[in-house]
């Protein structure tokens, strides 16, 4: 993420109004360059040396910045302290919200992990047993960090998210658990609670730490079990009128069997790139899940191979089989490359169509299975959407290692506080 460069506050604004724009300015720096000195400081900001004097008085009353040591070996004195960000100010927590666990992960202001832990939902666990297993993960996170009470929670759920009440949407296939956890979690007093599609976090994720860093008009595919996109326009992420952007996997695409409905996607894209699709697109080329390369075929698989063991998901029971299967043919080489091929056709389908109405320049491959495929998949797509589509698109793999959703989870919480902080400290 690049640190801002914006001017100081102008002439016409008022006082209170140039302290607020100045201090957040601040702020922001601090956040993205680190410690720096006042001289810095004045250097970056084009204000003068009485007024980030003032401001850094003002913010270190206020409890947002401390002295976190001197610049230089040679110099001494005031005019060599460096200034930090508080972390401990605040503290946030994440959480990723799957069928059969969560996952939380809880930080300081900076949004560096202090502790991460994930729990198993069990598919007999009652809604209430489930909410009480989760919440008991959330409050021992919180112990652990020292940090008992939380600033702001930020929850990656699957589902509609709706942009006006903030409460899942069309819940029907949402297990009943979250709904009560998300619900449990905002009655609790003095905590800001934020519920936001995890597929979008995941590109919050990409967009500050991944592929996407340096582009602030990007399309985030997730292929996982299913399929989704996120959509983010000149640096602000698009949820729509109806928290549905990105249900590309209601689609209508060629190659399937039937078209969507309002009551499932099968039909749409999810029917080409939907895990289960993806499965039995292997199984066609002598894949499986189970085995890698299966024996029959001309490939022996090397002592490298991937056998369908997850690596990157530690153990995770949600990680769909078609990463497994997708991960083996990356690993055949060219006896897994008719399956990638075919599957980079089926993908580029759902990217042009996304290309055609967005043209975002660039497009991520997130989820296990774009992750998994890495830039030997994401290089066979752009491929073959050139031939597909005249505008010109960079496709890359996602590079958020671990949890994309969780990361993305606390970034979102962390914003959503210093917005609240830095602003108050104005």
């Amino acid at each position: 993420m690049q640190a801002p460069r914006a001017a100081a506050a102008g002439r016409t604004a008022s006082p209170a109004t140039a302290r607020l724009i100045n201090d957040r300015l601040v702020l922001q720096l601090l956040q993205c360059e680190g410690a720096l000195t006042a001289g810095q400081l004045t250097a970056l900001t084009g204000l003068s040396r009485p007024t980030v004097a003032d401001l850094v008085e003002r913010l270190q009353e206020a409890g947002l910045i401390a002295v976190v040591g001197e610049s230089g070996a040679q110099r001494r004195g005031p005019n060599a302290r460096l200034y930090g960000i508080v972390a401990d100010r605040a503290h946030l927590v994440g959480l990723d919200l799957r069928a059969h666990g969560v996952t939380v992960a809880v930080a300081d202001l900076l949004g560096e992990v202090r502790d991460e832990r994930t729990v198993p939902i069990g598919a007999d666990d009652t809604p209430e047993g489930a909410v009480a297993t989760a919440l008991a993960a959330v409050d021992k996170a919180l112990a652990a960090a020292g940090a008992p009470h939380p600033h702001t929670i930020a929850i990656g759920a699957p589902g509609l998210v709706d942009p006006a009440t903030g409460r899942l949407g069309g819940t029907g296939r949402i297990p009943s658990w979250q709904v009560a956890l998300v619900g449990a979690l905002r009655a609790r007093r003095a905590v800001s609670v934020l519920l936001e599609n995890e597929v979008n976090l995941a590109a919050l994720a990409e967009q500050h730490d991944g592929a996407a860093r340096d582009h602030d008009t990007f399309v985030l595919l997730w292929l996982g079990h299913g399929t989704g996109a996120a959509v983010v326009l000149d640096g602000t992420l698009r949820r729509g009128a109806s928290g549905g952007t990105g249900e590309i996997g209601y689609l209508p695409v060629p190659g399937t069997a039937a078209l969507p409905s309002a009551s499932g996607c099968d039909g749409g894209f999810h029917s080409l790139a939907g895990s289960a699709a993806i499965c039995a697109l292997a199984a066609e080329h002598g894949l499986s899940a189970a085995t890698g390369i299966r024996p029959n075929t001309a490939h022996t698989p090397s002592s490298d191979t991937d056998t369908g063991t997850d690596t990157d998901t530690d153990g995770d029971t949600d990680a769909p089989p078609a990463e497994a299967v997708v991960r083996a043919a990356v690993s055949a080489g060219d006896a897994g490359a008719a399956f990638l091929d075919a599957l980079a056709a089926r993908i580029a389908l759902g990217v042009a169509a996304v290309c055609a109405v967005l043209d975002p320049g660039c497009v991520v491959l997130g989820g296990e299975v774009g992750r998994g495929g890495g830039e030997v998949l994401a290089g066979r797509v752009a491929g073959q959407l050139a031939r597909l589509s005249p505008l010109r698109t960079d496709v890359r793999a996602g590079t958020v290692e671990g949890r994309a959703v969780l990361r993305g989870a606390v970034l979102a919480a962390r914003d959503a506080a210093q917005n609240e902080l830095f602003t108050s400290a104005g």
